[in-house]
Formats: structure tokens, C-alpha cells, sequence
């Protein structure tokens, strides 16, 4: 008796489509962000509600995919390349306006950025999902972004020792799971030509 094989998901799908808008909310994001223009008004509000919206639909993409076997090797790719810009364009402008050290802004970038590419590099060889710890840091570095942009946090001293503390914590958090992403990258490209080697 032949087993069947389950299909694969299709790419246009529920889920994807969660991606694809929270990539599309990123350039309305930095726009209510710039215009506020350092006025803790009505635009950096707009700004917050637009950047809890995007990151819903992270959490909401996943759950669905997860829960109607609508996992795809795009949505693999596209969910982390989703967060990053959201994320990168918030740190950049928080940075830009003083409120975050660049320095921070600058590592972490370069661990997304670095990351990012690394997974297309080895894509030959699989797919990099998103590991708990990489999950971790972004649940860190939102919290602390979202604290960043309530227009009150400047004004309320404990709120600002919050954020930045969670922020060193994403960090942190950052720096070790980049360096964990290389060395399943590492793993994943030597099983992959082991595996082409004793197929030629």
C-alpha cells in the first residue's frame, strides 16, 4: 500500500497575507513616527497603535499556520525578513531622535542584518526557522521598543528604567542567539554537502 503524501501549503494563504501586511504597515509606521517630530502627540500615538497592530499580526500569522498546516518555506523567510524591518525601523528612529544609544540600535542591526542574509546563504541546504531563543529576543526587543514609543515614557522615570532594561536584556539576548544562528548554519551547510557528497 502506497502512502499518500499530505500536499504542500500553498504560498497564498492566510498567514502570508498577515506577512505581507505587516510589511506594508513599516512605511506608515516611520511616517506617524517622524511627523510627531519629537512632540509626544497625536502622531506618536499613531505610531504605537500602528506598531501593536504590526506585531499582532506576527503573533496571529504564526498561530494560524501553525494551527491549519499552513506552514510554508516563504513564510519561513518572510515572517523573520517582516519583523526585522519593523523592529530595524524602529530602533533606527528612536536612535535618530536621541532617545535610544545608537550604539545598541547598531549591534543589534547587524545581528539581524548578518542573520537574515546567513539564512539565504544556506537555504540550499534547509530552511532556518526562527529558534525559541530567537523568538525570545524578539519578544524582548518589542516590549522594550513599545515601552520606547509611549509618548509618556519620557515624562515617567520608572517607565524609562523599564525600557531600558529590557532593552539591554534583548540585547543581550540578541548577541547569544546570533551566535547560536551560526553555528546551526554552520551545521546545517557541513550535513548538506556531507549529504551531497554521499549521494554523488
Amino acid at each position: 500500500m502506497t502512502e499518500q503524501v499530505a500536499p504542500r501549503p500553498s504560498n497564498w494563504n492566510l498567514p502570508n497575507a498577515l506577512t505581507l501586511l505587516r510589511i506594508v504597515l513599516v512605511p506608515f509606521f516611520i511616517w506617524a513616527f517622524m511627523a510627531d517630530a519629537g512632540d509626544y502627540g497625536w502622531q506618536r500615538w499613531v505610531a504605537v497603535a500602528l506598531f501593536v497592530v504590526a506585531i499582532y499580526t506576527d503573533k496571529l500569522d504564526g498561530d494560524i499556520a501553525r494551527a491549519r498546516g499552513l506552514v510554508t518555506s516563504f513564510g519561513k523567510i518572510a515572517d523573520p525578513i517582516a519583523d526585522k524591518l519593523l523592529i530595524g525601523s524602529a530602533l533606527i528612529m528612536l536612535s535618530a531622535v536621541g532617545e535610544l544609544w545608537w550604539w545598541v540600535t547598531i549591534v543589534m542591526l547587524v545581528r539581524e542584518i548578518g542573520i537574515t542574509l546567513l539564512r539565504f546563504v544556506v537555504i540550499r541546504y534547509g530552511v532556518m526557522a526562527a529558534s525559541k531563543g530567537g523568538k525570545l529576543k524578539t519578544v524582548l526587543q518589542t516590549v522594550a521598543i513599545f515601552v520606547y514609543l509611549l509618548p509618556v515614557t519620557p515624562a515617567v522615570g520608572w517607565l524609562s528604567v523599564v525600557a531600558l532594561v529590557v532593552m539591554l536584556l534583548a540585547l543581550a539576548v540578541t548577541v547569544v542567539t546570533g551566535v547560536d544562528y551560526v553555528v546551526k548554519a554552520w551545521q546545517l551547510r557541513s550535513a548538506g554537502r556531507s549529504a551531497g557528497s554521499a549521494r554523488g
